[in-house]
């Protein structure tokens, strides 16, 4: 290779130059097996209220600062390029809404964007600042309450409804057309977060076969019909495999992968609409099944980190590199964090403390960078936009991901988990390097033809 650059991060020393590396023809710990498989579409994290008002406490110069290092697409710099909006509250709103909560407003008259010029627009605005291709989804929480039966944003269902129903579909259409007018793409809609999980925050409860009618006979038209071409991703699921939804639901249909994504994706009409599969935290268990199926026209993405205990240790950074790993080996072209900025400890509106990739000190007017901010750089830095993950082998190939980015430069993630120092010996085009890999590190090394 004519140029290596080598990034490392532990607990002690984070984003520091490796150096030492050299040829050998040692016996290769991690080499290609010839396989190609998902293109790389992006790394982030979700816009939230909270994360505005955290940023806001810093001064104006901070502010851009931290914004560029966020976001701009720099040698250095952290590179998110795919982030997540809430359509209407989520749990880390400032408070709940929706954007029309006109009760019986089928046509949508007093639907509304005032809320989000407050807070969301502006944030998006000033990360596409730095980085003017960011890329979009959107996805609701919970529907506007008068939609709903009980009419309460924290708990209940969709009414079933033809009416209800064709309003629905035009709240997302509404949507994007509203973001498109104010200057912002909304590239995917996500039908709804979490839908098996009623919850304290923003929710609603779906079937399989809800989402399924739902996207194939209102939503999939009403995007036709609008001349949208938004994309339509099932998602973002959260099952099978949270313990929790054996205590909402009577039977354990909800374990089983095809009480969800599969009896959507076997329905040909509905599956035309849809360009993909999200996958929440608690789906790390279905993404492996919807990867086997292999619907090729499908993409599949991880759309929510988990969520953390807001002490942002190094210990769940650790966890969270393993997460990356595990969704990425399964299909998923993008990974979001979940928050990107809050103030210390991270507490939603309704009290849970959570992980952030930067918190903000409104005593100290500092930014802090986390943990799990480094490990979300290792992978946002270094690998670009259409970036092909490729297949390996060898026994480092438990805790390592390969890509091949669009100007030929190979990408090796490693991760040494042991407190020992171990060695990485990647062979590519018939060259092999060695890598004394730091214990307990995370690694990026960028291997130029």
């Amino acid at each position: 290779m004519k140029r290596v650059e080598w990034r490392w991060s532990t607990e002690s020393a984070r984003w520091q130059t490796g150096k030492g590396w050299e040829a050998t023809k040692r016996p290769a710990t991690l080499y290609a097996d010839g396989n190609e498989y998902q293109k790389m579409h992006g790394f982030g994290a979700c816009f939230n209220e909270l994360g505005y008002k955290a940023l806001l406490q810093l001064n104006v110069e901070e502010q851009e600062t931290l914004l560029r290092e966020l976001f701009a697409p720099e040698k250095e710099g952290c590179n998110i390029n795919f982030c997540r909006l809430p359509i209407g509250a989520n749990d880390y709103s400032l408070s709940w809404y929706s954007l029309d909560e006109t009760a019986g407003d089928y046509e949508l008259s007093n639907f509304s964007l005032k809320r989000d010029e407050q807070a969301l627009i502006p944030f998006v605005k000033r990360a596409m600042k730095y980085a003017p291709d960011l890329r979009l989804f959107a996805s609701p929480w919970s529907p506007p309450t008068w939609m709903k039966k009980p009419p309460v944003y924290n708990w209940g269902k969709l009414i079933w409804e033809d009416q209800n129903l064709s309003a629905y579909a035009q709240y997302f259409v509404k949507y994007v057309e509203g973001y498109a007018q104010r200057g912002i793409r909304i590239d995917q809609v996500h039908v709804q977060n979490e839908p098996v999980a009623n919850q304290k925050f923003p929710s609603c409860m779906w079937t399989g076969t809800e989402l399924r009618d739902f996207i194939r006979d209102w939503l999939g038209p009403a995007f036709r019909r609008a001349g949208l071409d938004t994309e339509i991703w099932l998602g973002t699921i959260n099952a099978p495999g949270c313990d929790y939804n054996r205590l909402i639901f009577d039977k354990w249909a909800t374990e089983d992968y095809d009480y969800f994504a599969n009896i959507v994706l076997q329905d040909d009409r509905a599956r035309q609409y849809i360009a993909g599969v999200s996958y929440q935290w608690g789906g790390k268990i279905a993404i492996q099944r919807t990867f086997e199926s292999w619907w090729p026209q499908i993409r599949l993405m991880q759309s929510e980190n988990e969520c953390g205990f807001g002490d942002n240790t190094w210990e769940y950074a650790k966890y969270v590199w393993t997460m990356l790993k595990h969704y990425i080996s399964n299909g998923a072209e993008s990974y979001l964090y979940w928050n990107m900025i809050l103030e210390p400890w991270g507490r939603s509106t309704w009290g849970d403390p959570q992980n952030a990739m930067v918190t903000v000190d409104p005593g100290q007017k500092r930014a802090v960078f986390n943990p799990d901010f480094y490990v979300m750089k290792h992978f946002s830095n270094p690998i670009r936009p259409d970036a092909v993950r490729l297949g390996i082998k060898g026994h480092m190939a438990a805790d390592s991901l390969l890509f091949r980015n669009p100007d030929g430069s190979y990408v090796v993630e490693a991760f040494n988990p042991f407190p020992e120092e171990k060695d990485l010996i990647v062979e590519l085009e018939g060259e092999r390097l060695s890598f004394t890999l730091v214990g307990e590190s995370f690694n990026s090394m960028i291997l130029q033809k």
